[in-house]
């Protein structure tokens, strides 16, 4: 299928946004370990001290640029499209960890980032073509069909037994509990910004849709769910490895969205067999990258052969408090101890 102007563009755009992004995590994260040690109250935790930290808003200006560029991106070419190329992010996020963070990336690791660009490369040859939209009321009647109508109740749901339920008791040990919120709230947040970036688009085009309640409905949705999303992210990445956050919420994020987005706007109705398994295969292969970006993750930074012996499963729990914290007030050059408690959780 030939890659038409409109793909290009949000082709462009995407990879710009995954440079900025992929960057963002590094600067937030340094940002928020300078907060915690001045106020002595992590993020992860309930603290806000990152707000007064000019570090933490210098990543957070990065990330807003990213995501304008994303947001861009998706008023050109599908979800199906755009979306997957977050990958490069966590490609950029791994790279900069390793020297920024310290957080070392395996050659097994270097290996998955290799695997996430080889399938984003599948997907971008058979993305499916932009639709011609030509008003938001269009877009409305899409989303309000109702299959979207029931993936939408359901992903509501979800989130709410996730906050109410999960996240006080497993929030701290389970890194699927952040980022599983982050990720159902992602994937109707791209749905919005797609909506609201056609109609900004149409409205620059001559076709104002400002006028229309359905803009307004969408922006709404946009803000709820980016604010969610960043509260729930800022936890994240302030309890667990910035290297098994990113490819974990990427994985999520990603496949919900694309779900959504099947379901919404229909980006393979037009499409034949063939492409849609390609652009499958090429999914699975980015997935498979990032899940070995994951099991990679900096072994030898949490289980130093010559200093620390590797510790049983009940020596680690006895080691942990209730939230999953280790004891703290280590030198900075010591490996920070919650992620190693964190992470000998996850290796039993």
């Amino acid at each position: 299928m030939g890659f038409s102007t409109d793909n290009l563009k949000g082709f462009a755009l995407a990879l710009l946004s995954s440079g900025f992004i992929g960057a963002s995590f590094i600067i937030k994260k340094k940002g928020l370990r300078r907060a915690a040690a001045a106020s002595g109250v992590r993020a992860g935790v309930g603290g806000y001290a990152y707000l007064l930290e000019p570090l933490w808003w210098g990543g957070m200006i990065t990330m807003i640029v990213g995501e304008v560029a994303n947001f861009v991106a998706y008023a050109f070419a599908p979800a199906v499209l755009v979306t997957p190329l977050g990958a490069l992010s966590i490609i950029v996020s791994a790279f900069l960890a390793h020297f920024m963070l310290k957080e070392k990336l395996q050659d097994l690791g270097i290996l998955g980032c290799v695997m996430c660009i080889a399938g984003s490369v599948v997907i971008v040859v058979h993305a499916p073509q932009e639709k011609a939209i030509t008003s938001v009321q269009e877009i409305w009647r899409l989303a309000t069909q109702i299959s979207f109508l029931l993936y939408v109740a359901s992903v509501i749901v979800l989130v709410f037994v996730l906050v109410f339920h999960f996240a006080p008791r497993y929030g701290h040990s389970n890194v699927l509990i952040f980022t599983g919120i982050c990720s159902l709230m992602g994937s109707l947040s791209v749905m919005s910004v797609k909506a609201l970036g056609t109609a900004i688009k149409l409205t620059f085009e001559g076709k104002n849709q400002l006028a229309y309640p359905e803009t307004w409905f969408f922006m709404l949705v946009v803000l709820t769910c980016v604010i969610t999303q960043m509260n729930y992210l800022n936890k994240a990445l302030d309890t667990f490895n910035t290297a098994i956050v990113s490819p974990i919420y990427y994985v999520m994020f990603t496949t919900l969205t694309i779900l959504a987005s099947v379901i919404m706007f229909k980006d393979w109705d037009d499409q034949d067999v063939g492409s849609i398994i390609s652009e499958i295969c090429g999914f699975i292969v980015v997935l498979s990258g990032t899940i070995l970006l994951h099991v990679t993750k900096d072994y030898s930074r949490s289980t130093p052969r010559s200093a620390y012996p590797p510790l049983s499963p009940s020596l680690s729990t006895r080691l942990c408090g209730e939230n999953g914290e280790f004891l703290k007030h280590v030198d900075e050059e010591m490996p920070p101890p919650e992620e190693m408690c964190l992470r000998r959780q996850e290796l039993y």
